[in-house]
């Protein structure tokens, strides 16, 4: 079985060369230069912020080789200049990043978050939200589905949103991950956390593994979305809550920002914004107020004066504190795990 190391030059089995970067012979594999790797580097980032660091280039160059051949290139060469020129290079820039991006989920995933969202957030929206009656949550980076359909059942155990109208979005730049989210059906490493009672209650089993209930599929809709391209995000309207957890720290300071600045616009004033434990807004954004839960700290868009919380004890806004870093987690307060 060939190696999946691309060979170093002057390695290899007798015969085996290189021309053109790309490594021929026993192996045959494409290389990715430092050169390649570099320009690769700038066509991802400029398109959806993604920063990939110099140590990822054999990562990369692993991930992406399948691509090289199924575009109809030898080198990668080829096919960063195709990705960077071409005009129509669009749907193949589209493939190399999902095959380039990580998706670790799991159905309530971080419980401790999901819990303040349940017993704090919702009792804060619900008011907020009263004279409309509807909810709209949207989860940006939902990977394959899990977060928002974990989402969708907590809203359907709230008593205080029952007769209203409640949807859930999730948004992903992987098609491939829509497309299982959409599905809607999942194996045993989803359920890692999740009760005998939550699964018996809102899944059904199928031979193929567990699929979502219908309750719980008919409030969730899913689509295609890079977070840098903004002017699409309007087709989710404006919402009460976004769950955007561990996607900022994979992007660049610019496209923080710019992610940060989309979620304030589509956030209602009061909306809520959840990031992940290890993700916060220290110099990226000062748009947002610092909410102190009994089990998270979480954002919020200023409200007009009226909007108000739904109880000092269940949300209280944060006198001016420091901000942790996003590099460091966030302390956890009593009882999370």
């Amino acid at each position: 079985m060939a190696s999946n190391r691309p060979n170093q030059p002057g390695s290899g089995p007798p015969g085996a060369g290189s021309m053109g970067g790309r490594t021929f012979g026993a192996f045959d594999e494409p290389r990715l230069s430092a050169d390649d790797f570099r320009a690769l580097r700038d066509v991802v980032n400029a398109y959806c912020g993604i920063d990939l660091a110099p140590d990822q280039r054999a990562s990369v160059e692993r991930r992406l080789r399948e691509r090289v051949s199924l575009a109809g290139f030898e080198t990668f060469s080829e096919y960063v200049r195709f990705l960077r020129s071409d005009p129509n290079a669009r749907a193949e820039l589209e493939d190399a990043v999902d095959a380039l991006t990580t998706n670790e989920t799991y159905f309530f995933r971080e419980e401790y978050q999901l819990r303040a969202f349940r017993e704090e957030v919702i009792p804060i929206l619900a008011r907020q939200a009263a004279a409309r009656k509807r909810l709209a949550i949207w989860s940006a980076g939902c990977s394959t589905g899990e977060e928002v359909y974990s989402i969708a059942t907590l809203l359907l155990e709230s008593h205080e949103l029952a007769g209203w109208d409640l949807r859930v979005y999730g948004s992903d730049i992987s098609k491939r991950c829509l497309a299982q989210a959409r599905r809607a059906v999942y194996g045993p490493s989803s359920f890692r956390v999740t009760s005998p009672e939550a699964k018996r209650r809102w899944f059904i089993e199928r031979p193929e593994g567990w699929m979502v209930s219908e309750r719980v599929r008919q409030l969730c809709h899913f689509g295609h979305l890079n977070l840098l391209e903004g002017d699409r995000a309007t087709a989710v309207g404006r919402v009460d809550a976004i769950f955007c957890r561990n996607v900022l720290i994979y992007l660049d300071g610019r496209a923080r920002r710019r992610v940060i600045d989309l979620f304030h616009d589509r956030l209602y004033p009061g909306g809520i914004l959840l990031l992940g434990h290890s993700e916060s807004l220290l110099n990226v954004s000062t748009a947002f107020e610092l909410l102190h839960l009994r089990d998270d700290l979480v954002y919020r868009r200023p409200a007009p004066t009226g909007f108000g919380f739904a109880s000092p004890r269940a949300m209280r806004a944060a006198a001016p504190v420091e901000d942790p870093p996003l590099s460091e987690p966030r302390a956890r307060r009593r009882g999370t795990p």
